[in-house]
């Protein structure tokens, strides 16, 4: 693990600098834009195309794996001469990877090549949150970064908003004039000329940060390689170490595991067939009532319990939150039993679940924080356990099909809502610390 350089004479603060203003809110945009694409986008592609929910949540699911282990790669791409450079190599790898999947979609095989195509698309993606990071990190001074941490999350967030809502409208609209295949290879490219257009802007736009590594005088390769090597055993052998690390692992991994399925089986059980227990919308209305309303909703509850959590403390907002995370997965449940027709219902019921996934969500990133908090790795053990977070999503979400298919859409979120009384029973020993109070966190 390397030690970030100092701003280089193009960061913000040095004379003739751009303003972060006309790079970070781009370059998060570009984070989020593959990611969706990925996760949320290309499972109703792939819905529209008559590919089965198991099929569908076991391949997309295993695709999460690159998020999971991106950690693992992340040194190599430390010792890049050019953060600025890695960035945009990788967003336009990712725009070329999605404009392939107009390819891909014509192919007879098509569903083989396009998750090929979303592989490449995921690992580009992965790899770009590393290299985005750390150009961020290095570019700006903790000033400037906390006045723009806010931005962060909203940029990452309107890409989905754009993804899962401008986009997905735009294949509704585009489906009866061009056809299921034509339609979805037409938002990809759009996806794609978006990244391209992006990329080529960040070639100006983005400060040129180098890379300690390559700028300082390196060691010898094998004495880089040796010290690099013992480092990382050293930061996974002390992240094992820590008090209580398994109940955290353990709560970390089992947190999100109703949300992850949710999220995964439904925006499929929206636009399935009503004789299939879905409720038969459209492709332009799955957009409106899960791309839109339901990320917006997200947005709120994302604020909201940011202001709760600091009001109360996460040890004692803690169970609130849980509540908040699970209790409105039975919005969907009240859904496949009464399936009702009318959008407005639907869409408000898709936004209570999002807004609890929203206001909850945070209980789990905070609780990640504080438990490496006194760690030597902070920074490292943080990537570990969200690495750990994403192989808990990835596990449920690919499970979640099949289960699904076995169950049927009412019986199955039952069993999305079962699937958080183990996070409620490991509350009573999980290793919060003592000053977890209000006005106490550090």
């Amino acid at each position: 693990m390397t030690t970030p350089a100092a701003p280089s004479s193009t960061t913000a603060g040095a004379p003739g600098a751009r303003s972060p203003v006309t790079w970070v809110l781009s370059l998060y945009f570009l984070q989020g834009l593959p990611f969706f694409m990925v996760n949320a986008v290309a499972g109703l592609m792939l819905k529209a195309l008559g590919i089965g929910n198991d099929e569908i949540a076991r391949w997309t699911g295993l695709l999460g794996l690159a998020w999971v282990f991106k950690p693992l790669w992340s040194p190599l791409l430390e010792v890049a001469p050019s953060r600025k450079w890695l960035v945009v190599g990788f967003q336009f790898v990712g725009a070329l990877a999605l404009a392939a999947m107009a390819l891909a979609l014509q192919l007879p095989a098509f569903f083989a090549a396009a998750i090929v195509v979303l592989a490449v698309v995921s690992i580009a993606s992965a790899s770009h949150d590393i290299a985005c990071d750390g150009l961020y990190i290095a570019s700006l001074s903790a000033k400037s970064r906390a006045v723009y941490a806010g931005w962060l999350g909203a940029c990452f967030n309107g890409a989905k908003l754009f993804a899962t809502g401008a986009l997905l409208i735009l294949a509704g609209s585009l489906e009866p004039r061009l056809g299921v295949v034509g339609a979805w290879s037409a938002v990809f490219v759009v996806a794609a000329a978006l990244m391209a257009v992006l990329a080529t802007y960040h070639v100006w736009a983005l400060p040129d940060t180098r890379s300690a590594t390559a700028a300082d005088a390196p060691a010898p390769g094998g004495v880089a390689q040796a010290r690099m090597a013992g480092t990382l055993t050293d930061v996974l052998v002390s992240f094992f170490r820590l008090p209580g690390v398994w109940i955290a692992i353990a709560f970390i991994v089992l947190f999100r595991a109703g949300e992850a399925q949710v999220q995964t089986i439904g925006p499929l059980f929206l636009k399935d067939a009503r004789e299939a227990g879905g409720l038969g919308l459209g492709t332009a209305e799955v957009g409106l009532s899960y791309g839109a309303a339901g990320t917006l909703a997200f947005l709120a509850g994302s604020i909201l319990s940011g202001y709760f959590t600091a009001w109360l403390g996460l040890r004692r907002a803690l169970l609130p939150l849980l509540v908040a995370m699970n209790l409105p997965n039975l919005a969907f449940y009240l859904l496949a039993l009464w399936q009702p027709t009318n959008l407005w219902a639907i869409s408000a019921a898709v936004s209570l679940e999002t807004f609890g996934y929203g206001f909850g969500f945070v209980a789990v990133i905070l609780f990640m924080m504080q438990f490496v908090a006194d760690s030597r790795y902070q920074t490292a053990h943080y990537a570990l356990a969200t690495g750990v977070m994403a192989l808990g999503y990835v596990l449920f979400k690919t499970i979640s099909g099949d289960l699904q298919a076995a169950l049927g859409y009412q019986h199955f979120f039952l069993w999305v809502l079962l699937c958080a009384l183990p996070v409620f029973a490991l509350l009573r020993w999980l290793p919060l610390r003592p000053d977890a109070v209000a006005g106490g966190e550090s």
